[in-house]
């Protein structure tokens, strides 16, 4: 058990695996990328960020850490990018088992293999809401169906992937996609309605698998492969709030986040806009997750997933 720090700070009461509602893996992670290395610092840059924010939110008239948020041991396992996406993915279903609202922290964007994976057996006509710069939508790269161009292959043919703020890809990429689900950003920069479209394609339970160079280079240059047309904060966070608020959002993660030591701006965006999807979930979320020590009353993972053995020890 990780007894050494909590995250964001928060007091020990609010950091035990017992009591959390929500549960944070850190998978620091950076074995296939292809141009800047460094994401896998991104987990310890996070947490560091995550130290120095306000738990307050203004927006929700919130304090989200009170919902308790357990930070588990990251997931180290690095000998092969299949041996990492398996750890990924039993460490994540463990703690979905045990009904804990799981969000994954790393790494470069290979991990969302195992985590998609998990959540996909866990929660039935998942969709995997893909927010990125780039469609990852490769079959194999570089001799790896784990490789980070694939992140979202495997989900493509096992979920109902929706893909938003694509603005870079291999034309092979193109014979894969659905392109009724696949938002570009040229398109979403001339059409005002373009949340509303992506809602539409969405199912009830909405799995979110964020890269943070689907912002624009602007406002987040501290990532691999920084691409130019990106999304801005104040539309990323309309467009997340309308989903925790419209759709049953069962957990997320958030990915390659590369740190400079010489522009921490990026490593705070990234803690930010964190604990603002978990400020949004439960916000939007009071009815189905009263404080109580039956876990399994009034909780929305009881009743959608596909497995009960939420009380196993582990």
């Amino acid at each position: 058990m990780n007894t050494t720090k909590t995250y964001a700070g928060i007091p020990q009461e609010f950091g035990n695996l017992s009591t959390s509602k929500i549960v944070i893996i850190p998978v620091p992670y950076d074995g296939t990328s292809t141009w800047q290395k460094g994401s896998d610092k991104g987990p310890k840059a996070f947490l560091e960020a995550s130290e120095n924010m306000e738990l307050y939110d203004i927006e929700t008239d919130s304090e989200v850490y009170k919902e308790g948020v357990y930070l588990s041991n990251p997931v180290t396992e690095n000998s092969s990018p299949e041996a990492m996406v398996e750890a990924v993915h039993q460490e994540t279903k463990k703690y979905i088992n045990r009904n804990k609202f799981v969000t994954v922290f790393g790494g470069e964007h290979s991990i969302s293999i195992g985590t998609i994976r998990a959540f996909n057996e866990c929660f039935s006509d998942l969709t995997v809401l893909h927010i990125d710069a780039h469609a990852d939508l490769r079959k194999e790269y570089e001799g790896s169906k784990c490789n980070h161009a694939c992140a979202v292959y495997e989900a493509n043919s096992t979920t109902n992937l929706v893909q938003v703020g694509i603005r870079s890809m291999d034309i092979s990429e193109k014979r894969s996609m659905n392109l009724d689900k696949v938002f570009f950003a040229h398109d979403m920069a001339v059409n005002e309605g373009w949340m509303d479209d992506v809602i539409d394609q969405l199912s009830t339970n909405v799995f979110i698998t964020f890269d943070l160079d689907a912002l624009d280079p602007s406002i987040m240059p501290s990532t691999g492969t920084p691409e130019p047309g990106g999304l801005f904060y104040y539309e990323t966070l309309e467009f997340l709030k309308t989903v925790f608020e419209q759709k049953n959002v069962v957990g997320f993660d958030m990915v390659e986040l590369c740190p400079n030591e010489n522009e921490k701006s990026s490593d705070f965006l990234a803690a930010k806009l964190f604990y603002k999807m978990l400020s949004y979930k439960f916000a939007s979320n009071d009815d189905s997750y009263d404080n109580t020590e039956d876990k399994n009353i009034d909780n929305p993972f009881s009743k959608l997933s596909k497995f009960k053995n939420d009380d196993d020890d582990f």
